[in-house]
């Protein structure tokens, strides 16, 4: 093909190519002068190319042996993170200083604060894997220190308050957990970890109001599905309200409470049963009375637990709770709660007859709690006392003895 081309370029061509140099003139074939011409700039890149080679080999041998400890730090980090992932701690420790130390000891690479930076947070993470606390906040704080001077350090920033505020839960330290999480900006404070780090923490601190806030907070999130979230707002609600030592103090926690969490009728139960716990009865019926005023809408569960919160704040009942009674034992005559509440109001208003028929309903009743079966005998047994029926009242305190 080259001799065919060859042939077929250069073959026809006659032409020449004349040079003049102090009257002399020489005539060359222009086939001659160009292939002359390309020799002589293959052999000028050539020789350029070589001279070149010779004065950057030693800028060359540099660049490869920092490519080669770079290679190096890079897979004693990988190896310190598949060591780490294998329950391996010492050895990922261990791999963790090589690779740091590799960085340390040149230069060129000591100036990436951010691979440094993930190294001591790698070897910080071993070291609390094996309980070494010193050696972990130690590495933890270079960690901290490389992170501001990365070029992308906010981000590992975070991440290293994060660890640090879940190696602070795993060493049951509340405060300075609670501390870590608030020196992150509201952007990454808002996080699904983040504010599951805060309610483990507000838990272990016994910040049932902030804990209910937070929990609200990831529920909002998608942070648990939706039965998971309703059982726990409940039961940090049930742990504020139990919390409280006074009246006052009630209040203060009803208030301080959501709005959607004063609307949960299994919330204003517990919290009428705590107010009857500190002999504020009154409080208690007020918080119960929207729900008795719709008891239509609620389903059973929630019928149930408020009448057996209702019985123990009726004293000082009013007449108009009667009538809410019973409209409301009219509407569901076979809810054997609804009757258990309107007997014990029937008892506190002294109307005796109808509420011995209504608590007898309750007692006989297998499926009602044990609590209010024995509440009901009790309550019996006063109104026999009442009558002077001694020989019944006996057999009322004997049938709350037995029940288990």
């Amino acid at each position: 093909a080259v001799a065919v081309v060859a042939a077929l370029t250069l073959g026809t061509n006659d032409g020449l190519a004349s040079f003049y140099w102090n009257g002399w003139r020489l005539d060359v074939s222009l086939n001659l002068f160009l292939l002359v011409l390309v020799g002589s700039c293959f052999a000028l890149v050539t020789v350029i190319n070589t001279i070149n080679s010779l004065t950057t080999l030693p800028q060359r041998a540099r660049e490869w042996r920092l490519a080669q400890r770079e290679r190096s730090a890079q897979m004693a980090l990988r190896e310190a993170l598949a060591e780490f992932f294998g329950a391996r701690y010492g050895r990922s420790q261990k791999a963790a200083q090589k690779a740091l130390s590799i960085q340390s000891q040149t230069p060129e690479l000591a100036q990436d604060h951010g691979f440094m930076a993930l190294g001591h947070l790698l070897a910080a993470s071993s070291a609390h894997r094996m309980q070494d606390r010193r050696r972990r906040d130690e590495q933890l704080q270079l960690a901290l220190d490389l992170s501001k001077r990365a070029l992308l350090g906010k981000a590992q920033e975070d991440g290293a308050r994060l660890l640090a505020a879940e190696w602070a839960l795993d060493d049951r330290d509340a405060g300075r957990a609670l501390g870590l999480l608030a020196e992150l900006n509201p952007g990454v404070a808002r996080r699904t970890q983040a504010l599951r780090l805060k309610l483990q923490a507000t838990r272990l601190a016994k910040q049932s109001l902030e804990a209910l806030r937070t929990a609200r907070l990831l529920a909002k999130h998608q942070g648990f599905s939706k039965v998971a979230a309703q059982g726990l707002l409940r039961s940090l609600a049930f742990e504020a309200l139990d919390g409280a030592r006074d009246v006052d103090q009630l209040r203060h926690v009803w208030q301080q409470l959501d709005s959607a969490d004063r609307r949960d009728a299994i919330v204003a139960a517990r919290a009428a049963h705590c107010a009857a716990g500190l002999g504020a009865p009154d409080d208690g019926r007020g918080w119960l009375r929207p729900f008795w005023d719709d008891i239509s809408e609620l389903p059973a569960d929630e019928r149930a637990a408020l009448a057996e919160a209702l019985v123990p704040v009726l004293a000082g009942l009013g007449p108009e709770w009667l009538q809410r009674l019973e409209s409301a034992v009219q509407r569901f005559p076979r809810d054997k709660h609804l009757v258990y509440a309107l007997g014990h109001a029937l008892a506190e208003r002294q109307l005796w007859g109808k509420a011995r028929l209504m608590l007898e309903q309750v007692c006989d009743d297998r499926a009602m709690p044990v609590p209010a079966r024995r509440r009901s005998w009790l309550m019996l047994a006063q109104l026999a006392e009442h009558d002077g029926d001694l020989e019944r009242r006996a057999r009322c305190h004997e049938a709350a003895a037995l029940l288990q």
